[in-house]
């Protein structure tokens, strides 16, 4: 959290390599919260709720998943340590994920760490059309509603790019950091206090706002949460990733 906190962030070069470094890259992958692409078909796909989407249900399985090969990615950088630290800083309430379901099967997801009014991307994967995205998407909202200012990508790519990812200085990026956590941001507190402690401190976002506000869509319209609803999920969604912060 540390290092977070500076600016930097650990990789592994294989997922059975015991080594662990840190990277500090020059350019450095953000996604403005108000900058998020929106296409036509992937609010469609939000608006009919293709996908059940969830957050903090399955950790565990989302890191897991991130981290096995694919035909198009035959290593990660996610070893065992990485893998366990992160499940460590989940069960401390600090590590958070996203999933997409399709009934009991996980399709989509992504995972990484919130700290101050900072979220930091760490990996996504997808084993259905669009999941990654509307997982995504899900995300940003999650972000805008609860006060994050800083959704930190890490690395640019193609896919990132297409929904709305900048790549900036790393001195820029450090910049946007001290403002996300605040000049007075001290790790020592964030480890001194419980999960539920450090949600509610001053200048943190809130990672449980969308489910409140998503609560309050449903009370007001009076009705659940069906795709028939004035108020569904994914309309709610679509709503709050449409306002600007």
């Amino acid at each position: 959290m540390r290092a977070y906190a500076s600016g930097i962030f650990p990789m592994s070069d294989a997922r059975d390599d015991p080594d662990t470094f840190w990277i500090e890259p020059e350019q450095r992958a953000i996604l403005p919260l108000n900058g998020f692409k929106l296409s036509k078909s992937l609010a469609k796909t939000i608006r009919q709720q293709r996908f059940t989407v969830t957050a903090d249900a399955a950790f565990a399985r989302v890191i897991a998943t991130c981290a096995e090969s694919r035909d198009d990615r035959r290593d990660t950088w996610i070893n065992p340590d990485i893998e366990n630290a992160f499940c460590e800083l989940h069960r401390r309430g600090h590590a958070h994920s996203i999933e997409c379901w399709v009934g009991e099967e996980l399709v989509g997801g992504l995972y990484g760490m919130a700290m101050g009014r900072a979220f930091f991307g760490e990996s996504m994967f997808s084993r259905a059309t669009d999941a990654s995205k509307v997982a995504l998407a899900w995300l940003v909202a999650r972000l805008k509603i609860g006060g994050f200012a800083l959704l930190d990508c890490q690395f640019i790519t193609d896919h990132l790019q297409s929904l709305g990812a900048i790549e900036i200085s790393q001195v820029d990026y450090l910049v946007l950091l001290e403002e996300a956590l605040g000049r007075d941001f001290q790790v020592s507190v964030v480890f001194s206090e419980s999960p539920a402690a450090s949600a509610g401190a001053s200048g943190a976002g809130d990672w449980g706002a969308l489910d409140g506000f998503l609560a309050s869509g449903a009370a007001t319209a009076s009705v659940d949460f069906s795709s028939t609803s004035s108020s569904s999920p994914g309309k709610l969604i679509l709503q709050a990733l449409t306002q600007t912060s």
